[in-house]
């Protein structure tokens, strides 16, 4: 997408304001020192720049921004992604601490994973938005459904993430006089109704494809991919089917032939890439590289903050189908893990022992380039893994860090996994062939063997595929929290990796090894987030949530 900044939007507004000053306008009271409502809607071009500020919230509820938790990745909540330093930040050991916790407050939970009040501003700045252009703009018909979509697009999108944080939220529309001081929380249901609807109207208004100079917007496929998510959590199967099957059957995207090819942008030909954003040199960058990449790379100021687990490793299938035996390595063994042996998902996703990475061999062993350290005895791992490897998934390995920190690789934020949508709001229609035909599909891509397969074998394959092949992307806990299934396999249970050392003779001794060093927990009440202290002392039309009283 186009990044545009907001001084540069009042900028090029108050040049045209002023050039359209007479000596008849002397008494025009029309401040010019800030771009007016009514001038930002008087034309479409305005109108474009106010919408483009919208879209940075694509980047910030992403993996390489912190606005789904200020813990860092949600992958941290989940026994793939483990955290290394003990410094109580965002990508250390806050993110540790909360899954440790056996005591669970309000105000903690609601603080790590709320986002309840950026939500809400965002949501206020479309409304006003909305309100606005109805107010003051004469745009021919075309041009207001375009604007529309793309800002109910948005509105679904932030409501979208309340929801499924909150269950019962507060509805605003455009409608600015309904905004009260006290306003109640709608049910579940009408929540969901506004998301549905305002998905359907951007499906039904925005174009398949916009020309060129205006690549990244927010497309007619988008809208569908994202509802075909988001009725998921609603449980509206039947929704949800539906709209992954406007996406499949608009032709317009297709898996990558080869999975690491898929995270790269829509620019570069992929046509996997559904919903992507952006970054450029000179305006908004990330700093996932930094944050991630191997220590061992040249110019790296972090690196390593959260790295794979065990747990994650052993999720992969070998390349020819089934799971290899790991007992093995759950002691102490010289004997070479089966990594050349699995499939490539797992070479595209995890750097591990001797893998090639820019022109090196990763080495993640006691005294390696990238080094080794034990989680909570070593509290500055200095960009050590605590785990025996490091994140490849979403890493750009032709970003030189030496020359600059910040990254610009796009934030793929919906691609294909439309299929693995289709799949489960079939099983759960109880369409299993149409399910079949879109797991195989995703296996298919990768070379993976597949049965059809019925009833619970089916969702649990479903599951599975999610979980590799959407990994790090961002969405297994939010699924774990939707399927009801984090407070049993997320409490009572410690992550685990590798500890590498390189013997003498150039063989290396692998010692599984426990992460945590306690249990993780994950109170049932975590399935609906608390509501924050200040809309409960400010707003005296609600109440806390029952499971947090």
């Amino acid at each position: 997408m186009k990044i545009f900044n907001k001084k540069i939007l009042s900028a090029v507004i108050v040049c045209c304001s002023l050039s359209f000053i007479g000596c008849s306008d002397y008494l025009d009271l029309t401040p010019t020192d800030r771009a007016s409502d009514k001038l930002i809607w008087s034309k479409p071009e305005y109108a474009e720049l106010a919408v483009n500020d919208f879209y940075n919230s694509i980047n910030l509820y992403g993996s390489f921004g912190t606005n789904q938790s200020v813990d860092g990745m949600t992958e941290g909540f989940t026994e793939t992604l483990k955290y290394g330093s003990k410094t109580n930040m965002t990508h250390m050991d806050r993110c540790n601490l909360f899954v440790y916790a056996s005591v669970m407050s309000a105000s903690w939970a609601s603080y790590d994973l709320g986002a309840w009040s950026d939500l809400y501003n965002r949501i206020r700045r479309v409304n006003e938005a909305m309100s606005n252009m109805n107010k003051y703009s004469s745009f021919d018909a075309a041009t207001t459904a375009q604007i529309s979509g793309q800002l109910r697009f948005f509105r679904a999108y932030y409501y979208f993430e309340l929801l499924k944080r909150y269950k019962e939220v507060i509805l605003y529309t455009e409608n600015l006089n309904d905004i009260t001081t006290n306003k109640a929380v709608s049910t579940e249901a009408q929540g969901w109704d506004m998301v549905e609807a305002d998905l359907k109207f951007a499906g039904e208004n925005l174009p398949q494809e916009w020309e060129s100079v205006n690549f990244g917007r927010i497309t007619s496929g988008a809208s569908y991919a994202l509802l075909s998510r988001a009725m998921l959590y609603a449980q509206r199967w039947d929704v949800a089917k539906i709209a992954a099957s406007k996406v499949i059957k608009s032709n317009k995207y297709q898996l990558a032939t080869n999975y690491a090819d898929a995270f790269k942008s829509g620019r570069d030909g992929n046509k996997e890439a559904v919903l992507e954003y952006n970054y450029n040199a000179g305006g908004i960058t990330h700093n996932f590289d930094d944050l991630f990449s191997p220590v061992g790379d040249p110019g790296v100021q972090q690196g390593g903050l959260g790295t794979p687990t065990q747990e994650m490793v052993e999720s992969y299938e070998l390349a020819t189908g089934g799971f290899p035996d790991w007992s093995q390595w759950h002691g102490v063994t010289t004997t070479t893990p089966p990594y050349d042996k699995l499939e490539p998902r797992f070479q595209a996703s995890i750097l591990f022992n001797g893998a090639s990475w820019k022109g090196r061999k990763i080495e993640p062993f006691v005294k390696g380039a990238d080094g080794w350290c034990q989680y909570s005895i070593d509290p500055a791992p200095a960009g050590r893994t605590t785990t025996g490897y490091y994140l490849r998934k979403l890493v750009d390995e032709t970003h030189n860090l030496s020359v600059k920190t910040a990254s610009t690789q796009p934030w793929i934020s919906i691609r294909y996994e439309v299929l693995l949508n289709f799949a489960e709001a079939c099983y759960q229609t109880g369409k299993a062939d149409s399910a079949n035909i879109a797991v195989k599909a995703i296996r298919d891509r990768v070379g993976l063997p597949y049965t059809s397969k019925t009833g619970t074998d089916l969702m649990a394959a479903i599951r599975q595929e999610r979980k590799v092949e959407l990994s790090y992307e961002g969405l297994l806990f939010w699924d774990m929290c939707r399927w009801k299934l984090a407070a049993t396999q997320y409490t009572g249970y410690r992550v685990h990796g590798l500890k590498i050392e390189k013997n003498l003779d150039g063989t290396f001794t692998y010692t599984y090894v426990d992460c945590d060093k306690q249990d993780r927990y994950f109170p049932a009440k975590l399935y609906r987030l608390p509501l924050p202290q200040d809309e409960l002392t400010n707003n005296t039309a609600i109440q806390q949530y029952p499971e947090w009283k």
